[in-house]
């Protein structure tokens, strides 16, 4: 009887895991571009109520207003490549003003409209080639990146940048969430320990976040996998 019961938790685990990890496997993309798209506009936000005095950045900044409004409203390939009633989009603001701050937002900006068109390949080449230090943005454009590795298949390549992007964050409102993602992709790779590792850091170091509070969850379903 006993051994039947812990049977049955055993699977009723199992059950658990592959749903959650259907889940966040499933709706990474979504759940990453959200976080990046709130700290990306406010970023822009901030930049455009900050515009520089040298008469190109005050340009480039006012050519990427439109495109924010379009990002706002998920026309994303609008966004990216511009109306026919004066919007050029973010690529042609990035290549047009390459060099200005506004321009390298603007790659942000067409990193993840190409992710949410689903064109990964291309998505992974423009949030390359944006340069930012901000503790906030760069993180989550790098975690963006590997969002899109898994998209691609690449799974290796998105764990060691998700981690990357958590280590990169060292916050209780990012690093959690690139630490649960790569947990879990470390997971389908049955990559169990690693994926303990992850889960642990967000108990040990970021026990204040909302995936803490039902992170030995996680953590015990890893266990059970790996025996």
């Amino acid at each position: 009887m006993a051994e039947q019961k812990n049977q049955n938790d055993h699977l009723n685990v199992e059950d658990a895991l592959v749903q959650s990890e259907a889940f966040l496997i499933k709706y990474k993309n979504a759940i990453i571009g959200g976080v990046v798209a709130v700290i990306v506009v406010v970023a822009g936000f901030i930049m455009y109520k900050h515009l520089y005095a040298e008469p190109r950045e005050d340009k480039a900044q006012a050519a990427i207003f439109k495109g924010q409004e379009y990002f706002d409203q998920d026309a994303f390939e609008l966004a990216l490549n511009g109306d026919s009633i004066g919007f050029t989009g973010f690529l042609k603001v990035a290549d047009e003003y390459s060099g200005t701050k506004a321009a390298n937002l603007a790659k942000a900006y067409a990193g993840i409209c190409y992710a949410q068109l689903r064109k990964y390949d291309e998505a992974v080449k423009m949030l390359d080639s944006f340069n930012g230090n901000d503790q906030m943005v760069a993180p989550a454009i790098l975690a963006a990146t590997g969002n899109c590795y898994a998209q691609l298949g690449q799974l290796d390549k998105a764990a060691s940048t998700l981690l990357s992007a958590a280590d990169k964050a060292d916050n209780s409102t990012l690093s959690p969430i690139f630490l649960m993602q790569a947990g879990e992709i470390l997971v389908k790779q049955a990559k169990y320990d690693d994926a303990i590792k992850a889960y642990t850091k967000i108990k040990d170091k970021y026990f204040q976040s909302y995936q803490a509070m039902d992170i030995d969850k996680y953590i015990e379903q890893a266990q059970l996998m790996k025996k």
